[in-house]
């Protein structure tokens, strides 16, 4: 697969088939279309391509609504080549790019990527002030000469499917719905920093990750995760709050890792959610908490679930 990150300067030669969108998260509706633009490009012998931003649009209109990310870039990327598709752009979303009118957009489409089809969702806008819809698009399809295909709602158990709605359940904690919409498990990443390192003095150590604030968060509470490190891959029980038994007052994401006595501060991890155990609490004596871990860590122990999840992003 080929990355760029360009806007509309460079020429290429292979005709293509293009998915307009910005997918954060690459949930089950994005997969109908970008599986569509394979599909279509396999077809007619041309290169798949997904056209996104490096940043969210709104980062340059408004940077008080820009919504909390689902994935990065780099996680999007390997999803998109496990997938199979053929180029990625990645274009920076600036003021100049903003100001482009709707038709000049679709234009630098068929002469800067040599598009013969364009997909997007039911409801894609593009161009200067979201003035272009998908009945424009389909008008500049005739006008132009190229195939236009738009892609209905995806449901699922009789919900349309959506980035902000699977923004909404992550942080509401309903991780295993979130998950079921984006085919995966929801994934956090970061080096590890270091705690107050209570969870040694209850032989219960943890370590501390160190995230990136423009993400969503689950809503605080313990759930139980897998933690890749290393290439391999653990059980794990992660507590996302303030820890109140201690009165802390700096949310944290702390994890537990199964059959681990590692030292690894400074290192990265990544944490995929699988399951919320329970509230996040306070307990009247730190005999009561480290009970209480026993017990999630055993809950843990005997989940079944396969420890296979990175594959997903390789």
């Amino acid at each position: 697969m080929i990355i760029y990150e360009d806007n509309f300067n460079i020429k290429l030669k292979e005709k293509t088939y293009i998915a307009l969108g910005s997918f954060d998260g690459l949930h089950l509706g994005h997969m109908s279309l970008i599986n569509k633009t394979i599909e279509l490009a396999k077809k007619n012998k041309c290169k798949s391509m997904v056209f996104t931003f490096k940043n969210h649009p709104l980062t340059i209109i408004n940077k008080e609504m820009v919504p909390k990310l689902v994935v990065n870039n780099d996680t999007k990327s390997k999803l998109l080549k496990n997938i199979g598709i053929d180029i990625v752009n990645y274009a920076d979303f600036n003021g100049n790019f903003m100001r482009i009118p709707p038709e000049d957009f679709i234009l630098n489409m068929i002469e800067c990527y040599n598009a013969q089809g364009i997909i997007v969702g039911f409801n894609y806008r593009f161009g200067y002030k979201n003035l272009g819809d998908v009945e424009l698009l389909e008008k500049l399809s005739t006008k132009f000469g190229f195939e236009v295909y738009i892609i209905k709602p995806v449901e699922l158990n009789g919900e349309i499917i959506s980035s902000s709605k699977i923004r909404h359940l992550i942080s509401e904690g309903d991780i295993e719905r979130a998950n079921d919409f984006l085919t995966r498990p929801f994934m956090l990443e970061g080096e590890v920093i270091k705690g107050k390192q209570l969870g040694r003095k209850l032989h219960f150590p943890t370590v501390n990750l160190d995230y990136n604030k423009k993400f969503v968060l689950p809503r605080g509470g313990v759930y139980y995760t897998i933690v890749e490190y290393n290439g391999n891959e653990y059980k794990g029980i992660t507590n996302i709050g303030y820890n109140p038994t201690v009165k802390d007052n700096k949310l944290s994401i702390e994890t537990h890792i199964l059959d681990f006595n590692k030292d690894i501060y400074g290192q990265s991890i990544k944490l995929f959610f699988l399951k919320r155990i329970r509230d996040e609490k306070r307990f009247n004596s730190l005999k009561e908490l480290s009970d209480q871990l026993a017990k999630d860590k055993y809950y843990a122990k005997e989940q079944k679930n396969n420890l296979h999840f990175v594959s997903y992003l390789l």
